[in-house]
This record gives structure tokens, sequence and C-alpha cells, in this order.
């Protein structure tokens, strides 16, 4: 159970790094659509296997 929780923890750390990542993407003068859209797709990855965790572990 540990080691879900340790998992799920790196996840959402993960997951709030992307947040960061895009934040720091759209505040430069030319943001890369294509680099946003990316960071977008790995976070929605992420939040889809922390949801998964999260119903397994109830």
């Amino acid at each position: 159970m540990e080691k879900i929780e340790k998992h799920l923890a790196s996840l959402k750390a993960k997951h709030a790094e992307l947040d960061v990542k895009i934040d720091e993407e759209n505040a430069r003068p030319m943001p890369d659509s294509l680099k946003i859209q990316e960071y977008k797709k790995q976070k929605l990855a992420i939040k889809q296997e922390i949801e998964e965790l999260e119903k397994e572990q109830k």
C-alpha cells in the first residue's frame, strides 16, 4: 500500500511540474505551441494514471 502512495505522490509532483512548464512557456514572448501541447498530453496521461490508482485504493 505504501508503494502505491509513494507512486501517487510522485505522479502528482510530475503533474504539478508540468503545470509550471506550461505556465513558463505561455509567459514567453513567443510560446511554443507544440511544447505546450506535448506537456498537456503528458499531464492528461498522468491524471488518468492517478485516477486509476486512486480507484484501486478504495
